[in-house]
């Protein structure tokens, strides 16, 4: 069966893309979903934006760590203890109320996170058997699309049974465990001799001004990801009449998801991914700004579609862009650019917090990200006119 043939193009992006269900969904992205639960009982606005910066700084950490791993086996064996600290991490959060275990289980989840979006990626990458790997690409990174769909439908199923966000955390972790099970079985390589092990060095030619710009802007995205990834739904849920939609928003930003990286990566290959980049960058800013000024129900819709549709889509065409510019070591630079990113993600939740302590509203808190996205854009515009005038990419 081609599904369990370790060599087979779709088993590997199978794999990968559950991978990402439990990389990101149920160490990360379900934490969203359940924030509005947890807001309620358990925590603090403000300890929720310590949790969500202590995680990133977990992912930041994993993502530094993940540039360092030359040989490709070990690059399999810390991808599989990554998805051992996603679903332990996630086991965790619900047997205990504890602040200390609680930020030390979200930090674990940070760097399984890490291990197994940034290293998980780069082995899904260099497993894949064909001649151009961008629009495969695409498919593999619509499980970030997946991990927020199928993880906030788990949620609601354990809630519609009585059950509370504690056992959502629970189920999440068993369903983790059992998704873990095939990723582990197909992203593997065959064992070669010691003297035979390929192995990638560090190069410091590959941070060419290109990339340097490219660890930029992925700065300015991890800022504008990271905060309505993490406040989406209290955002809405915070608008005048819109109490309570909060989570059906959220579930629009993942069903927008699951195709837009498919879309965005196919753009890329036909109009250059800096272009396209770009284009995404500034239907973000607009996401991003529609809860300021609307708090209209489809509009606010519309900012989950456009956020769903984009921060995917960018993750996808920051992540294989990067990987196309180190050729062969594509761990390298993805875990360059994602480390930028990841100090953008803890940053934004805390000046959000911040923010919002000081005004009672999230107002500012988003004017200040659409300008930090905005700033991204203006460098990759720049990149594009001083780096590659007559070149697509």
């Amino acid at each position: 069966m081609v599904l369990f043939n370790r060599e087979s193009n779709p088993a590997i992006l199978l794999a990968g893309i559950l991978a990402l269900v439990v990389g990101v969904g149920v160490a990360r992205f379900v934490f969203t979903s359940l924030l509005p639960a947890m807001l309620v009982d358990s925590i603090s606005i403000a300890f929720a934006g310590v949790l969500a910066s202590i995680n990133y700084l977990g992912y930041l950490s994993g993502s530094v760590f993940s540039i360092f791993i030359k040989d490709i086996h070990a690059k399999v064996k810390y991808f599989r203890f990554g998805l051992f600290l996603c679903v332990a991490s996630s086991f965790i959060l619900g047997i205990t109320e504890n602040n200390i275990v609680w930020i030390v289980a979200r930090l674990l989840a940070g760097f399984g996170a890490a291990m197994a979006l940034v290293v998980g990626s780069s082995v899904v990458m260099l497993k894949l058997k064909l001649s151009s790997k961008t629009k495969a690409m695409g498919i593999h990174f619509s499980g970030l699309g997946f991990s927020i769909v199928i993880t906030d439908l788990v949620m609601r199923g354990v809630f519609s049974y009585g059950g509370d966000w504690k056992d959502a955390w629970l189920v999440l972790a068993v369903i983790g465990a059992f998704l873990s099970c095939y990723s582990v079985y197909v992203l593997r390589f065959d064992k070669q001799p010691t003297n035979k092990v390929i192995k990638h060095s560090f190069d410091k030619s590959l941070f060419s001004p290109m990339v340097i710009i490219l660890i930029l802007a992925y700065f300015t995205e991890g800022v504008g990801m990271v905060v309505q990834a993490t406040f989406l739904p209290d955002i809405v849920n915070s608008l005048e009449g819109l109490s309570g939609y909060g989570g059906y928003v959220w579930l629009v930003v993942g069903l927008a998801g699951i195709p837009s990286c498919i879309i965005w990566m196919r753009l890329a290959h036909r109009f250059g991914s800096i272009n396209i980049m770009i284009i995404a960058m500034l239907l973000q800013i607009i996401g991003i700004l529609i809860p300021i000024f609307s708090s209209n129900i489809m509009m606010n819709l519309i900012s989950g579609l456009l956020f769903g549709a984009t921060f995917i889509g960018l993750v996808a065409l920051f992540m294989n862009f990067g990987g196309q510019l180190s050729e062969k070591n594509p761990v390298f630079i993805m875990g360059a650019i994602t480390s930028a990113y990841g100090i953008g993600q803890i940053i934004a939740p805390l000046y959000c917090v911040a923010l919002i302590k000081q005004f009672n509203s999230y107002d500012y808190a988003l004017y200040l990200t659409a300008f930090i996205v905005a700033s991204g854009v203006v460098l990759l515009m720049y990149a594009k006119f001083k780096f590659m005038p007559e070149k697509q990419y």
